[in-house]
């Protein structure tokens, strides 16, 4: 008698999708798509540009309103202006007028526009590069060069005129501008502070860790980056792989917009957009402008061993104060007497300037011990006495002669 018949049962081939199906305690609950975490921090792929490189305007934008027509002209104004005084900044030093002098020509539209977007109790926090935006916002030309002409570490007070003095090492003023902005703010006040800061910069702590401050404590602060393309020597391709430097904002939590700092009307859009949104109370905000210095790095650089001159001649052509001009009188507002009479304007403020660096400043050798501390410590009053004596000595032998 054979084997009872045993029915057989096919191999059953368990998945691990399989188990999850038939246990529903193993089922783990679907994740809830959430918000896209970069939504509102990304820049826009290009540059935002408003006048094309001839003046004319494109299509008219509904997130980006156009400054009213006032607010152009005066920007035009100043940018004239303003580069007469670049000139004769430079001229000064090839007279050995002054030590050094960073020119900003091309950069006018940076210059000139990150000032009319701000209050006059706005705080500013410039470069050694940013003469002519302290020019803009009413300083004293002769105070804005006497850094630069080696008399005092600052020639105007900081506290008057709500402008931080033009700092040299690179990037501390990111610092300086988002402590401010978050003590402001900490005390009610809406104001808000602007830092320039160069393509270079972005590549040092002090700029990373003012964005980090200001966007988790949401202090009030616009990190303006005028990105001319070159650290000195160092072209941006050797700073950076990100795809512009506005992209830096997005690991911070910060918004942030690219605008090309050669159009004159959009560097004034996006910046008034910026200031708006951070004296609103949202926290920083970073803007890098596309723009390029036409002049070298200092009196003391020589850009031809590092520039091509075809690449010069290509920013000429998107020259920021004759495309604001273009519009202008496209639009009816400016003329040939206008334009007249506002580099006459220019011309006589270069001449005044002129005349009032001719003079010999009378420096004390004293002052170098004033403003070190409120109270002078022992050891300054001792090398403030030994300097007194060495004068008197040096007086003493002269009369003796």
């Amino acid at each position: 008698m054979g084997p009872p018949h045993v029915q057989e049962v096919p191999a059953v081939t368990t998945t691990p999708q399989a188990v999850r199906r038939a246990s529903p305690r193993t089922r783990r609950p679907a994740t809830p798509v959430g918000p896209e975490p970069t939504a509102g921090l990304l820049p826009q792929v290009e540059p935002v540009r408003l006048l094309n490189p001839d003046g004319t305007p494109l299509p008219a934008r509904a997130d980006l309103p156009e400054p009213p027509i006032e607010a152009l002209r005066e920007m035009y104004r100043r940018m004239v202006v303003g580069r007469r005084f670049d000139a004769q900044a430079t001229a000064l030093t090839k007279q050995g007028r002054l030590a050094v002098y960073p020119s900003s020509r091309g950069q006018e539209a940076c210059q000139v526009g990150a000032v009319l977007a701000l209050r006059d109790d706005d705080w500013v926090f410039p470069t050694y590069r940013e003469s002519m935006a302290l020019i803009a916002r009413g300083i004293d030309p002769v105070e804005a060069l006497t850094l630069l002409r080696g008399d005092w570490h600052c020639g105007y007070d900081p506290t008057v005129v709500h402008t931080a003095p033009q700092c040299t090492p690179l990037a501390t003023q990111c610092v300086h501008a988002a402590g401010l902005a978050y003590g402001e703010s900490y005390q009610g006040r809406d104001t808000v502070a602007l830092a320039f800061v160069g393509d270079g910069a972005t590549s040092e702590g002090d700029f990373h860790e003012g964005l980090n401050f200001a966007a988790v404590f949401k202090a009030p602060v616009v990190f303006f980056v005028q990105n001319n393309k070159y650290a000195i020597s160092v072209p941006l391709s050797r700073q950076t792989a990100a795809p512009s430097l506005a992209y830096k904002g997005v690991g911070y939590g910060v918004p942030s917009e690219q605008v090309d700092g050669n159009d004159p009307m959009a560097v004034l859009a996006v910046l008034t957009r910026a200031v708006a949104h951070a004296r609103a109370g949202h926290g920083p905000y970073l803007v890098e402008a596309h723009t390029y210095r036409m002049e070298a790095h200092t009196n003391a650089d020589d850009a031809s061993r590092y520039r091509d001159p075809e690449e010069v001649e290509a920013w000429r052509d998107r020259d920021p104060v004759a495309r604001l001009e273009a519009y202008l009188r496209h639009r009816g507002e400016l003329d040939d007497a206008a334009v007249a009479t506002i580099a006459a304007q220019a011309e006589a403020y270069a001449g005044d300037l002129r005349t009032r660096m001719n003079g010999q400043p009378v420096v004390d050798p004293l002052s170098l011990f004033d403003h070190v501390y409120a109270e002078p410590t022992p050891q300054l009053v001792e090398q403030r006495e030994q300097v007194r004596a060495e004068l008197a000595a040096d007086r003493a032998s002269e009369g003796d002669a």
